[in-house]
């Protein structure tokens, strides 16, 4: 199927190109502002399905609202009819068409049009109402809020909030890509009154998102990472690490080192434990202690190693032979005394996890030599 996407250019325009590119969809006219408009007319003949995503946000002027949502809208419908092209076309509007606006009005104009062309031409047509997107490749400081607070906090600018009660709806911009492809396959939301809608909706208020925001900059400092589970909260982490500065992807970690190597932790968590990396010179034993109730998982991964238990209160030493030519998992049970040793002739480098952050108040960790 050929693909026409106007607006191809923006945000939603962006998203949607990349994605049908990845589902193998790869004839597809891209139109956008600085497009040839003698164009239009063979994507008008030629497309098998029309995602009209272009309009106008911002203008300088008040008029251009009419003419960029409601213009190119009647260009676009009668170029497909000059052609007797009956495609299914969606149609990006917005919530404020409900509204007594300059943009408002030219948002429903281009809706009732589209409507009547569907009435007229027997075209399928699909309406969509969008509220707030946010995600990546989105313009910052332009009329995204999401965009403009994640953009700023990353570069380590000043936000302002009017109201931090005032409270939003959004929808990520992976929800609508994906819904929008359901509208490609003839598999559209559509509610009772004809409009088509995404069905993942979320409704924070911007003090909620400025405070998430906020907690995703400190957590490099804290070695935390947000909580997955809340699928909001995972959406906005990944907007906004598209946002950070290109020279600030890498941030350092405190290397605790001695003679014997180094102990790196990399990220820390209250309910999925703590990630480090361990590294022991050749010859060197690090461990010698066992826990009550932390428990831990070893992974060499490169290097040759020598993993030792001893039951508490036992004589029995238990060994587990370890290298980073066959990557493998190895348990620390409570109760048991553990060491690591290197064996080998170059730094034996273990990615560790902890059941719980290391605390100095509670550390659970008692020491006594394995042998």
């Amino acid at each position: 199927m050929k693909i026409l996407v106007t607006g191809a250019k923006g945000f939603i325009g962006k998203n949607l190109i990349a994605e049908l590119k990845n589902r193998n969809l790869t004839e597809i006219f891209e139109y956008d502002l600085d497009t040839d408009p003698s164009k239009l007319d063979s994507y008008c003949r030629d497309a098998g399905f029309v995602f009209h995503l272009a309009g106008v946000n911002r203008p300088k002027n008040q008029d251009e609202f009419l003419k960029g949502n409601f213009g190119f809208t009647s260009e676009l419908l009668n170029t497909l009819k000059k052609h007797n092209n009956k495609c299914p076309v969606m149609v990006s509007s917005s919530i404020q068409a409900t509204l007594d606006n300059p943009y408002g009005k030219s948002k429903k104009a281009a809706e009732d049009l589209i409507f009547d062309y569907s009435r007229e031409t027997g075209a399928k047509a699909f309406v969509y109402r969008f509220p707030n997107v946010f995600g990546k490749w989105c313009r910052p400081n332009y009329n995204s809020a999401v965009a403009t607070f994640c953009h700023n906090i990353a570069h380590g600018l000043p936000i302002q909030v009017n109201n931090p009660n005032t409270v939003l709806n959004l929808i990520y911009i992976d929800d609508v890509v994906d819904e929008l492809i359901n509208a490609l396959n003839g598999k559209p939301n559509i509610k009772d009154d004809g409009y088509c809608y995404v069905p993942v909706v979320y409704t924070k208020s911007l003090g909620e998102i400025v405070d998430l925001i906020y907690s995703f900059k400190s957590s490099r400092d804290e070695l935390s990472v947000p909580d997955m589970a809340d699928d909001f909260a995972k959406k906005l982490y990944a907007t906004y690490l598209s946002y950070l500065p290109e020279d600030k992807f890498s941030y350092p970690l405190k290397m605790n080192i001695d003679q014997r190597g180094s102990f790196t932790e990399i990220i820390r968590t209250l309910d999925r434990g703590q990630f480090s990396v361990n590294i022991i010179k050749p010859g060197f034993t690090k461990g010698n202690h066992w826990h009550h109730t932390k428990n831990e998982k070893f992974v060499v991964v490169s290097g040759k190693g020598v993993i030792r238990f001893r039951k508490i209160g036992t004589d029995r030493i238990i060994e587990y032979f370890v290298s980073g030519a066959k990557i493998e998992v190895v348990d620390i049970p409570t109760g048991y005394t553990h060491s690591i040793e290197n064996i080998g002739d170059t730094d034996l480098v273990t990615f560790m996890w902890a059941s719980e952050p290391f605390n100095p108040d509670k550390p659970d960790t008692y020491f006594e030599n394995v042998k």
